[in-house]
């Protein structure tokens, strides 16, 4: 008899559709409450340090997979069909953080500024200000903060009705998804691209994948993590607009170099390649993957700042898409892995986009919350 059921890839088609629910909420609120709860001067250090857990998680990933593989070494070399156990076991140990991340994200209080801006509940906003800052507010004074009225569509409409808001959230959002559409088709099959340079090396699939993997933790070691921390050391001295002008500049000059010279690079030197490759992982990160994350964080009133920053966060993803269904319908014209090159030459050009982009969002170093809030308000 034939069994009849869903594909393996449908299985993970709903789940990950399920778990990008969570992360689609999770994205714009961990932001939110780590821009709301930050003092100005260090504002940009502290949303920066939360995205770059990011960086100690993909590396984690990486070990992860090193060591599972290590555990089915015999296995796979047996039967390689034990690999299929290798990767849902990988993938089944992705729950464990996830339950460590709900735990923190349902025991976190709201941040003082929704809870007087949306909420109006000013009890809760003056327990909660002393609680974090450490000194009390008067609730009269609180009060008298706590005047707008509650966020509806319609006002969101007649906010950005006018070009000069609606071209702050066109900026956050083309320039989002410029930079994942690059971002996401490279470090996603950042492993095919290891093994179109030959960097994975041949043998058998169980010596492929564990090359791969530690390849992709050398990648993110010198480049991924690197960029993170610098732009943590940085952002409030150089500024967000500034970090995401050099970042997008230079990936147009790296794609470009990789792209339009890919064999005579590999023909010349791997290591080379690998090089610029790593650089671009760092500017990547001292660059747009980060600002892109921390403007929409500041840049809007507090009664749309989630919407705003989760409407950005949704078209870098679409970019994401965009780069997964070009890279594998592309990638093998001409042969195996035969237009890498090409690809990489069109994310250069989505980092032109993005550069072009840059010029629509504001610079929020060095301004409170309110400032920006009122800069808003006072273009209606």
């Amino acid at each position: 008899m034939t069994a009849r059921g869903l594909s393996v890839y449908w299985v993970l088609f709903i789940w990950r559709f399920i778990l990008g629910i969570g992360i689609g909420g999770d994205y714009p609120v961990s932001a939110i409450i780590t821009s709301e709860f930050a003092t100005t001067k260090n504002r940009g250090a502290m949303i920066t340090a939360v995205f770059a857990m990011q960086g100690f998680g993909i590396v984690a990933a990486a070990i992860v997979a090193i060591v599972v593989l290590a555990c089915f070494k015999g296995a796979v070399d047996g039967d390689q069909l034990m690999l299929d156990y290798v990767w849902r076991i990988i993938m089944g140990l992705g729950v464990v953080p996830g339950l460590v991340a709900l735990y923190f994200r349902l025991t976190i209080p709201e941040t003082p500024r929704y809870t007087l801006d949306v909420e109006k509940n000013t009890q809760r906003a003056a327990a909660d200000v002393h609680k974090t800052l450490g000194h009390k507010v008067a609730d009269e004074s609180v009060e008298r903060v706590c005047v707008a009225d509650k966020p509806t569509w319609t006002e969101f409409y007649h906010h950005f009705k006018h070009w000069r808001n609606l071209r702050v959230l066109v900026g956050t959002t083309v320039t989002w998804f410029a930079l994942d559409v690059a971002f996401y088709g490279i470090n996603l099959n950042s492993s095919i691209i290891l093994q179109a340079i030959g960097f994975a090396g041949k043998g058998s699939p169980y010596k492929v994948l564990l090359k791969t993997a530690a390849g992709n933790i050398i990648l993110n070691l010198l480049g991924t993590m690197p960029g993170y921390w610098v732009t943590v050391f940085t952002i409030d001295k150089l500024g967000r607009r500034t970090i995401q002008f050099i970042g997008f500049t230079v990936l147009l000059v790296l794609f470009c170099i990789l792209g339009f010279g890919y064999h005579k690079i590999l023909d010349k030197s791997v290591a080379g390649f690998v090089v610029l490759f790593t650089l671009a992982q760092f500017f990547q990160n001292f660059g747009p993957n980060t600002t892109t994350f921390i403007i929409p964080a500041e840049a809007f009133p507090t009664r749309f700042r989630s919407t705003c920053h989760g409407i950005s966060a949704a078209c870098g993803k679409v970019g994401a898409v965009v780069a997964q269904l070009g890279f594998f319908q592309l990638k093998d014209r001409g042969g195996k892995n035969a237009f890498i090159p090409q690809l990489i030459q069109i994310f250069a050009l989505f980092m032109l986009v993005g550069l072009v982009f840059t010029w629509f969002v504001p610079e929020t170093k060095g301004k409170s919350l309110e400032e920006l809030s009122e800069g808003e308000n006072a273009r209606e």
